[in-house]
């Protein structure tokens, strides 16, 4: 049995069209993050071969699992896959193409048992045998639908059962190969995503704050681009005074629940990403809280005209009257002043700043 094992093959469908058409940046760290999802949502000890591009060569030598622990394996990989991407839809805040078509990437997955054996080139284990060349010719077949389980009779000789899934159906078909037929069943598993629960969004938590601050100034452009210079952390120490740099500390794409460090000329503190609201048509609100929840700036974007935006920043502090009195006293001229001078920088900012296209 050294020499033969399952060959398991998690394929992202939609990906060629994601990275050609779409806004390329973002759909690679897209796909980087949901292939990470399936390699650590790997609970039946797989191996991992190599990724390959948009799908992952798993396998395992020996004895073939049963159908119904396969099937535990796929679902995990399916459900934690969706999860993400209708997390990210539900928090994210970019606008460009590629996040706001992730939503739509679909999984399929093949399994296949056969014969292949492994070579080692430096640090890297290289399948090869006719059985790993007849798993990846299933992933190009003539299943409509891109979200599906396929597996081949030498897994399951007749008609799977499905005692381990009610609502499912098996469909069967075949490959048409060089070397012959490839006879195969498949199952749809998008009746997964029914009962896959939203994440619910960081809570704002602005009952016990008191707002202090509040600086407006109007600008010659429209929403959309003034919405991507202000809102994009990487353009932030161009134009807000006291800021010298920001780090993403682990999120790899913007969204609500980001954690930002902030390096300024009194330091450095935590920031999170705490609500979006995105309606171009009139208006566009996002927040940042430190990480303590202290205090929190508010960044309310009003369209005026096609070309014409007003910009608001709010501050809010906690409720304490001791501590408002003193932030009154001490600190909020001098904040004050810092936020309405960013603004005027921000305006020249944005001579500079050409919207993307796929923005």
């Amino acid at each position: 049995m050294d020499n033969k094992g399952l060959l398991f093959i998690p394929d992202i469908s939609g990906f060629t069209r994601f990275v050609t058409e779409m806004e390329i940046g973002h759909s690679r760290q897209i796909i980087q993050e949901l292939l990470e999802i399936l390699i650590d949502s790997n609970q039946l000890e797989l191996e991992v071969s190599e990724v390959e591009g948009d799908a992952i060569l798993f396998y395992k030598f020996g004895e073939s699992p049963n159908l119904g622990d396969i099937y535990q394996q796929v679902e995990k990989m399916f459900c934690s896959f969706h999860r993400h991407l209708q997390a990210y839809e539900h928090r994210r805040f970019c606008q460009c193409k590629a996040c706001i078509s992730a939503v739509n990437l679909s999984l399929k997955v093949i399994t296949h048992y056969g014969e292949f054996t492994g070579y080692t080139v430096k640090n890297f284990y290289k399948l090869i045998g006719k059985d790993v060349i007849v798993a990846h010719q299933l992933l190009k077949n003539d299943i409509a639908q891109h979200e599906y389980w396929l597996i081949t009779k030498s897994i399951a000789a007749d008609t799977p059962d499905t005692d381990f899934a009610n609502w499912m159906h098996w469909n069967s078909s075949s490959k048409q190969t060089e070397s012959g037929d490839i006879p195969f069943y498949y199952t749809q598993l998008s009746p997964l995503k029914q009962d896959l629960a939203p994440e619910p969004l960081p809570p704002i938590e602005m009952k016990d704050k008191v707002k202090v601050i509040s600086v407006s100034k109007e600008y010659n452009t429209d929403i959309k681009t003034l919405f991507y210079t202000s809102a994009h952390f990487e353009f932030r120490n161009r134009w807000q005074e006291g800021v010298q740099k920001i780090e993403q500390l682990d999120h790899l794409l913007p969204a609500v629940g980001m954690r930002l460090k902030y390096t300024t000329d009194d330091g450095e503190k935590i920031i999170c990403s705490s609500s979006f609201l995105y309606d171009p048509s009139s208006k566009i609100i996002f927040s940042e809280t430190d990480e303590h929840k202290k205090n929190a700036s508010y960044f309310t974007l009003e369209k005026i005209s096609d070309h014409k935006t007003r910009l608001t920043i709010d501050y809010f502090i906690e409720k304490n009257l001791l501590g408002n009195v003193v932030f009154k006293l001490s600190l909020k001229k001098k904040m004050e002043a810092k936020l309405e001078r960013s603004l005027v920088n921000l305006e020249k900012f944005l001579k500079e700043i050409t919207l993307p296209v796929e923005f």
